[in-house]
């Protein structure tokens, strides 16, 4: 216990003296979510990439910290990041990001990207395509240039706080939550899982416009969009039937469609998300 204690103090104070974390680690942090994907790079952590310092963080640490032949204090100070080898590399903000750089500073950018609402396809240090094009998302969300280079007005852009819905939403149907919004595994969580039967009843959480019914390739199967007031869209995937057509004006509790499992789905399931003027946000502050 004392050791733990000692770690997750010394922990935040490497973290704050490298400014990638708040004051306090409950929340998650980028730095954190860097350190993860290094370990987990080197097959030492398996957990999820999640930001979160824990226990399994600070043993994959100390377990690195032997095999490298360091002192085994689980602090990931400068040696410790020296022997990450490139995955160890780079304070975030120390340089531009383009296409093909690698290292924690792209680790951090993933996992900040998708806290804000633009995930790319999987937290692993290395700026591909499918993270530049989340990060000019982000830019045009931000208002920054979209050019995909992460320079110093990206940088500032992505230490304001993340969007948050700003209408009152209804449940699209009441079932057990499986997957919540937000890390899971090495990707991110765009939205909710909502656990029904096949043939439940999915309704409209707020009144609007269907911009989009139908077929979605990329793993959504049957899909409904719904336009709101304030550039809110909600999202309701996995469909096994649609009861609705684009340009439809719908309220608060029509139904749209029905459960499925179609796409990407290991069984039956709705998958709600929620996205404001195009950044995912998470949907439960937002219901009842």
């Amino acid at each position: 216990m004392r050791f733990r204690r000692r770690t997750f103090v010394a922990l935040a104070l490497v973290f704050l003296a490298l400014g990638l974390v708040p004051a306090g680690m409950a929340s998650p942090d980028a730095g954190v979510a860097a350190l993860q994907v290094a370990l987990h790079a080197r097959g030492l952590y398996s957990g999820t990439i999640d930001g979160l310092d824990g226990p399994a963080t600070a043993r994959a640490v100390v377990h690195f910290q032997r095999r490298a032949g360091l002192r085994p204090d689980g602090v990931p100070g400068t040696a410790t990041r020296r022997a990450l080898g490139p995955y160890g590399r780079h304070q975030l903000g120390s340089r531009p990001l383009a296409r093909g750089d690698t290292g924690w500073d792209v680790a951090a950018l993933q996992f900040l990207l998708a806290r804000h609402g633009f995930p790319s396809q999987r937290f692993d240090g290395g700026l591909g395509v499918h993270t530049q094009r989340a990060l000019k998302r982000f830019q045009r969300w931000a208002g920054v240039t979209p050019d995909g280079v992460a320079g110093p007005a990206t940088f500032a852009a992505l230490r304001r706080a993340p969007a948050s819905c700003p209408i009152s939403l209804a449940w699209p149907l009441q079932a057990p939550l499986g997957d919540g919004f937000g890390p899971r595994g090495n990707r991110f969580h765009a939205g909710i899982d909502l656990e029904a039967p096949t043939g439940t009843a999915v309704a409209a959480a707020a009144a609007g416009r269907v911009t989009f019914a139908g077929e979605l390739a990329g793993g959504w199967g049957r899909l409904v969009i719904v336009a709101h007031s304030s550039g809110v869209r909600t999202l309701y995937a996995h469909l096994s039937a649609i009861e609705v057509r684009v340009a439809e004006r719908v309220a608060a509790g029509s139904i749209l469609g029905a459960v499925g499992a179609t796409g990407n789905a290991t069984g039956p399931h709705l998958h709600f998300e929620v996205r404001v003027r195009g950044a995912a946000v998470d949907p439960l502050p937002a219901l009842p």
